[in-house]
């Protein structure tokens, strides 16, 4: 995807999430173990300032303070870390930063932080019963991400094994495929592109009707279980 399109979806999941805010804090997070609403404003927002401070301080030793607890602290707090994000990510996507993995460019930090938005987007809307489609290309550049960054990430960590055979995933909406593991694919996934990358980060069985599976699919399973994603 064009950076500009990528930081236009950023900045409209970012505003989207926002609005989930003025919900109950209280309010449990199905996927994400133990936290509310309010811990997901803090993490998102956190990591909103932790990823400026990957460009501008050129390291990831960046810790962001706590958000405000009280409902009409948090807001303005979570609009002003998204402000700092945009600003600094609104630049040459070629220009050089700290990531975590490469590529070493404010490019990595554009695609990292509109899809981390966008999960986390899901999932506030999702736990408020609100859930709004997620857009097919920014879905399927997730679904791409997750392959060529988050799992190789986590066989580097020791987190995952490296997998044994390769799998194709299909997204039916946009006609694109991905292969993931070596040699020819002994399955293939197909689904929208949404519930692709909602598969990926564990936000969906691969049990789910809208999975359809064809080919070996205990071989396609043993390459999803990773997992492919912290």
């Amino acid at each position: 995807m064009r950076a500009t399109d990528v930081i236009q979806g950023l900045r409209r999941e970012l505003d989207v999430f926002r609005a989930c805010l003025d919900a109950d804090l209280s309010t449990p997070i199905e996927h994400c173990g133990d936290w509310t609403l309010y811990d997901l404003a803090d993490h998102l927002g956190g990591q909103n300032l932790w990823a400026a401070a990957a460009v501008t301080e050129g390291h990831g030793r960046y810790k962001a303070p706590p958000a405000p607890k009280d409902a009409a602290e948090l807001v303005p707090w979570f609009e002003e870390t998204s402000r700092i994000l945009l600003e600094t990510l609104d630049t040459d996507p070629a220009t050089e930063a700290w990531t975590f993995h490469p590529p070493h460019t404010v490019g990595f930090w554009q695609r990292r932080r509109c899809l981390e938005t966008l999960v986390h987007r899901w999932d506030a809307e999702h736990a408020l019963g609100t859930a709004q489609p997620l857009a097919p290309e920014l879905a399927g550049e997730g679904v791409a991400e997750v392959l060529d960054t988050m799992a190789p990430r986590q066989i580097t960590r020791g987190r995952a094994a490296s997998p044994p055979h390769a799998l194709r995933l299909l997204a039916t909406d946009t006609d694109a495929s991905w292969t993931y593991g070596p040699g020819e694919p002994v399955a293939e996934i197909a689904a929208t592109a949404e519930n692709l990358l909602l598969l990926l980060w564990n936000r969906l069985p691969d049990s789910h009707p809208a999975i359809i599976w064809r080919g070996d699919e205990t071989a396609g399973r043993s390459v999803l279980a990773g997992p492919l994603t912290p």
